[in-house]
């Protein structure tokens, strides 16, 4: 076994630990983090039912462990309220963002995201695609899975426009703001038009692609958006190498390339460093959304630094306090490994504490320093679920494509992919 497989192996393995220690066996609840009395998100459960797929595939779990897991998530959400109570765990289908380890009831008077039940059923279709079996308990796993996908009325979430609402909540009804410009919800699109029952129009794709912002940045032209995740998440269950919708089709390119490119661009920004923070280098790269040192403004050598705590941090324009995330470089293995795994190995060699029981944790911080610091830096404290997911789902994209082969297997990403304007590649054997 080389290096490279050794280090793949001892991070996929660590971070898969997250999902089997961290959630309640009884429901499915996964924390957002593993800070004390942190409530579950419902992302990281999409994420963990997709894991375990992945985990009986590498050996890290039985395959009668993960049908258990995955039973007791699905029929947690089941039965579930679904209704308009502020305290129920969910309404037209869809779910509150953060929810009750304990009871899975709305927490923090958080809104029903629109985007984080996207996500919660990919996993949960994920779950369906790979347990295939006749025995009464893999039928249910599928049974359920398809009664909780046709449940979803995306239809509701329009909310008499054109594209997606991001949320709802039953205090003041739907959030201002809707899924348009690129973003993360190539796969919330592709669900909402395959739904059987409460289906959008293809129009309602069409109508996000017409927000787009194509740009050149750093000599490379692509799909502009700021935080690396959002060239990330939708492919961790849908393989675009060789598709094109029609946006991509004018480009010439696909949204993999696309990646591809944004990725480049992060590590572009790193080298160019124009604010001039700690560590940026062509292997220290990595700025999206995550845990961060602020919310402080101080003075460093002489420069007046404001910090942010946990948010969507993005290139070129912001923000950016000099916070990296490694979960989002390992997240964009698939894409370009070439500079991955240098500024993976950079990541071990000059930053070791930020590796803990989990693999990594969420971001650092080496331009932060604090009186109560006993090293310069910062490092964050605890673990994401939201980071954790995509670092081993990503890594076995890259090793084996297993993942999006599953997916490729399920019609309703098949049809939500065509009723879009998808392509070619794949998509003509299908």
């Amino acid at each position: 076994m080389s290096q490279i497989e050794a280090t793949l192996n001892k991070l996929q393995r660590l971070t898969f630990e997250y999902f089997l220690k961290e959630s309640n066996r009884a429901n499915g609840m996964v924390p957002d983090n593993t800070r004390k009395d942190s409530h579950a998100s419902i992302a990281p459960i999409g994420f963990a039912l997709t894991a375990y797929t992945i985990g009986v595939e590498r050996g890290f779990i039985t395959r009668a462990e993960a049908i258990k897991r995955t039973l007791a998530t699905l029929r947690f959400f089941s039965e579930s309220e679904q209704s308009e109570d502020a305290d129920a765990t969910g309404y037209k289908g869809f779910y509150y963002h953060f929810l009750y380890m304990d009871t899975g009831r709305r927490a923090w008077e958080s809104e029903l995201s629109t985007i984080d039940s996207t996500f919660l059923l990919a996993g949960m279709l994920a779950s369906a695609a790979y347990f295939d079996g006749d025995a009464p308990d893999e039928c249910e796993i599928r049974s359920l899975a398809d009664e909780l996908y046709a449940r979803v009325d995306w239809q509701w979430a329009l909310n008499a426009g054109e594209t997606v609402s991001m949320g709802w909540k039953p205090e003041c009804g739907f959030l201002p703001y809707r899924w348009e410009g690129y973003n993360e919800a190539l796969i919330l699109y592709a669900l909402a038009l395959a739904s059987p029952t409460h289906p959008v129009p293809a129009e309602s794709y069409k109508a996000q692609t017409r927000t787009y912002c194509w740009k050149q940045l750093y000599d490379t032209d692509f799909l502009y958006a700021g935080p690396l995740f959002i060239h990330q998440l939708s492919h961790i269950w849908i393989d675009f190498r060789g598709i094109q919708d029609e946006f991509m089709r004018e480009k010439g390119i696909d949204y993999f390339e696309n990646s591809r490119r944004a990725t480049y661009a992060q590590q572009q920004y790193a080298i160019r460093n124009p604010m001039d923070y700690k560590g940026y280098s062509e292997h220290c790269w990595g700025i999206t959304a995550s845990d961060g040192p602020g919310p402080i403004c101080m003075k460093f050598d002489g420069v007046d630094r404001c910090f942010f705590d946990y948010t969507a941090r993005g290139i070129p324009y912001g923000p950016d306090d000099g916070t990296i995330a490694p979960w989002a470089v390992i997240a964009s293995l698939p894409f370009a490994p070439e500079i991955v795994f240098p500024a993976l190995r950079h990541f071990n060699e000059v930053y070791p504490e930020v590796t803990s029981k989990y693999g990594f944790k969420c971001s650092f911080n080496p331009t932060f320093e604090s009186g109560n610091q006993s090293k310069p830096g910062w490092i964050s404290k605890g673990y994401y679920g939201l980071d954790q997911g995509p670092i081993v789902l990503m890594i076995e994209n890259y090793r084996t494509g297993f993942l999006w082969g599953l997916m490729k297997k399920c019609p309703l990403i098949v049809e939500g992919l065509r009723k879009a304007g998808f392509t070619g590649g794949w998509l003509q054997l299908s």
